[in-house]
């Protein structure tokens, strides 16, 4: 005579963590930890820059790249990557969209064709120029919940931080 088939006992359901537990899990308070407020800093900057520069159509990484070229012109996309601290294909990325929008040329170097060497437009520094005032009110919108006198202090323990910590990013920035 064939046997029934036995269904599998369902399993159990996990048992829930104890007061103990709850309460030492739960013991972390967000409003303690530095990389909590950074990150929430720079989604504040982020907003700031874009509601000031919203007209202009320009991200602060896009700011970015074209203030470099701006000081540098002639620079090429790797040394490029190094001075905004991102990785060399987003880079890549930015510079395809703002040479798609005319603000950047890329030229192969004269002394090394492989090299892409990066100009602005006449288009792109007249963005650049634009932009410059939104990004600057963006910045004091930043630092304006500070005194004038931990404006600096707060700036120089930025520094610090970003360079001793510099190369545990994926993308490190040149250090002054």
């Amino acid at each position: 005579m064939a046997k029934t088939p036995v269904a599998p006992a369902a399993p159990k359901p996990p048992r829930a963590p104890s007061a103990a537990a709850r309460k030492r899990s739960a013991a972390v308070e967000l409003d303690t930890l530095p990389g909590h407020h950074i990150r929430r800093l720079q989604q504040i900057a982020v907003a700031l820059f874009l509601q000031e520069a919203e007209p202009l159509g320009v991200t602060p990484v896009q700011y970015a790249v074209l203030q470099a070229v701006a000081n540098e012109p002639g620079l090429d996309q790797r040394t490029l990557a190094g001075r905004v601290a991102l990785d060399t294909s987003t880079v890549a990325g930015v510079v395809d969209r703002l040479e798609a929008r005319a603000l950047l040329q890329r030229h192969a170097s004269a002394t090394d064709r492989r090299v892409r060497q990066l100009l602005l437009t006449p288009e792109g520094e007249a963005l650049r120029a634009q932009v410059e005032p939104a990004m600057r009110r963006a910045q004091q919108r930043i630092l304006a919940p500070l005194a004038r006198a931990e404006r600096a202090e707060f700036l120089r323990l930025l520094r610090v931080l970003v360079d001793g910590n510099n190369e545990a990013s994926r993308a490190p920035g040149e250090v002054a």
